[in-house]
């Protein structure tokens, strides 16, 4: 089974939400033949503490203005912000610094998940 449109759309605003908050290497992955409890995961990179927060920020402020969509947990923010964990449901984002990506290799993880390409009208225009 494949993720759903729905979630492939929240996936694609939140990745492009990333994206505008010059987030980098982002990664959407389809985990529904992995998971249960969500159909996809969205993987970004920050450069600092102060980005990982910025691109959170973007994410949360995006869902909420075109889908009225807030998330059910947030895990990691006001903390260390190392990491930063978004549950929305049907998507879970994940906003990591360098450093915390490679250590726990969620891409490694998940690699065998099928990637969804974001859609192009879900990226930010310049």
């Amino acid at each position: 089974m494949a993720a759903d449109q729905y979630a492939i759309d929240i996936a694609g605003i939140a990745a492009a939400a990333a994206l505008d908050r010059k987030a980098e290497n982002v990664n959407v992955r389809d985990v529904t033949d992995q998971m249960a409890i969500t159909e996809a995961f969205v993987i970004a990179s920050a450069s600092n503490e102060r980005q990982v927060n910025a691109i959170i920020d973007n994410v949360e402020a995006e869902l909420i203005k075109r889908m009225d969509l807030r998330p059910r947990r947030r895990e990691g923010k006001g903390s260390s912000e190392q990491w930063v964990l978004l549950d929305y449901g049907d998507i879970v984002v994940h906003v990591f610094d360098h450093e915390a990506r490679e250590f726990y290799g969620l891409d490694s993880l998940w690699k065998d998940c099928p990637e969804i390409e974001i859609p192009t009208d879900s990226k930010p225009t310049e």
